[in-house]
């Protein structure tokens, strides 16, 4: 049951989104009729909202607060920036300096190769850059029927029509018609949820062996390029088998096609690697970033391409494409000092040594809770099953919504961790200490114990 609302603002600001926004990714009835908590402040890995709750933010905001809230030091790049150069477009044949120290930096942390980067808002239209260019690619080299790109069910790349068309998510493409032509889907490497009874090492290659099949399905000679998020994040914290990346190397390195790493959400060290790319050993040919690229302070994103691709493009004169936003400097500002930060206070390195192997570790104590089938994790990943039995993996009737039951219990005990249907899953800022692990884990447990006893009601 929510607490009732003391602060009177909380009304007013409720009252603001009935009569006036439209809120992303909601039901518009049933928000207007309960009203958003409202979130007013953050400091390192909390939040606070109106009614003056604080909540451990075990999502990172959307996994983008890599340096955690707070930090002052990118407002005071911001602030400078806005009052030498607030804005200028990279149209034109002109810079600006703030982008071009960016590109330069986000090359050094990129796999060897990848030395540029082509910028935009987010990482939505970081995709939708990335199918322009590569169909532009190939039409270059001679071969303008290579456009169909090969995606994943169930994976995420952003909500703009090409974006969503590339990711798998079903619910998306009802509506708004979609996916758009030329965009092809192959199962996901989700062995919990539907490797059955084959073992984690046989599902992996099987999921593998699918990209080979739609392949040889659409033709060699038409299929543009393969993308795929390293982990699948939005999708419930997908993390293949360890056969699955080795055996789509092999099927990649066979196939006169593109590989493109969706990395807005592994990227920027989420994994204990500065890209999910690093972590798997994979060597793509572009990757796609946002959220960490800023810690989510400005919206910012990108494509990182590599250099012999580069080298065909620069043959194809005008890339008719581009964002009113693409390089804002003040956005470029922020990131350098993000990507800084990230880099002096060595929180990379402190993720893969430290407080991932800990933060793993304290999430596996839950595996013996009665509603847990699974629990899984990378880095700062991780993702619980909940199941209605444990041997079986068999769930609960969808009707009975366990996750949003436990994500409701989550909010109300000050705890955000997302649901995807009846897996709960967390991100949380990089930045997190031993300490505030160790009450994340606790109160998930109280919010698992408080989810199996409104199940028995």
């Amino acid at each position: 049951m929510s607490k009732p609302v003391q602060n009177p603002k909380t009304r007013e600001w409720q009252a603001m989104s009935r009569d006036h926004h439209l809120a992303p990714f909601s039901d518009f009835k049933q928000l207007a009729e309960k009203g958003p908590r409202i979130i007013t402040r953050a400091d390192g890995v909390y939040l606070w909202d109106s009614e003056g709750h604080k909540i451990l933010d075990a999502m990172a905001g959307l996994w983008c607060v890599a340096i955690g809230y707070g930090r002052k030091e990118l407002a005071e790049a911001a602030s400078r920036q806005m009052q030498e150069l607030p804005y200028y477009n990279m149209f034109f044949q002109t810079a600006t300096p703030p982008a071009l120290e960016l590109a330069k930096v986000i090359s050094e942390l990129a796999p060897a190769g990848m030395n540029h980067v082509f910028f935009t808002g987010s990482g939505s239209e970081g995709n939708d850059t990335m199918l322009r260019m590569v169909r532009h690619y190939w039409a270059i080299k001679g071969q303008p029927n290579k456009k169909v790109i090969i995606s994943r069910l169930n994976g995420y790349h952003g909500s703009t029509v090409a974006g969503a068309s590339l990711g798998g998510m079903t619910y998306m493409h009802e509506q708004g018609d979609l996916p758009i032509p030329g965009i092809v889907h192959i199962p996901q490497p989700y062995w919990f949820g539907e490797g059955g009874d084959m073992s984690p090492e046989a599902f992996g290659i099987w999921a593998a062996d699918q990209l080979e099949q739609k392949i040889l399905e659409v033709g060699e000679d038409n299929v543009a390029a393969f993308i795929a998020e390293p982990i699948q994040g939005a999708g419930g914290v997908i993390i293949p088998p360890d056969s699955y990346w080795p055996r789509i190397r092999e099927i990649l390195a066979k196939y006169d096609i593109l590989f493109v790493a969706d990395e807005v959400i592994c990227g920027f060290g989420r994994t204990g690697e500065w890209f999910g790319s690093d972590y798997y050993g994979n060597a793509p040919h572009m990757m796609t970033i946002a959220k960490g690229l800023t810690s989510g302070y400005i919206p910012m994103g990108g494509l990182i391409v590599r250099d012999d691709i580069v080298d065909v493009l620069n043959q194809g004169g005008d890339f008719n494409h581009g964002f009113t936003y693409s390089g804002h400097p003040v956005a470029a500002a922020v990131a350098l000092e993000n990507l800084r930060i990230l880099r002096e206070e060595g929180i990379v390195e402190r993720v893969k040594a430290e407080t991932a192997p800990y933060l793993q570790k304290s999430l596996q104590a839950l595996a013996d809770h009665p509603l847990v089938g699974e629990v899984r994790g990378v880095g700062m990943l991780g993702a619980i099953e909940l199941v209605k039995d444990k041997t079986t993996r068999a769930r609960y009737p969808s009707s009975q919504g366990v996750g949003m039951i436990c994500r409701s219990h989550c909010f109300e005990n000050g705890l955000i961790m997302r649901a995807v249907g009846d897996t709960m899953i967390i991100s949380p800022p990089l930045v997190i200490s031993k300490a505030e692990i160790d009450e994340l884990v606790s109160k998930a447990r109280t919010c698992l114990d408080l989810t199996a006893q409104a199940l028995l009601v």
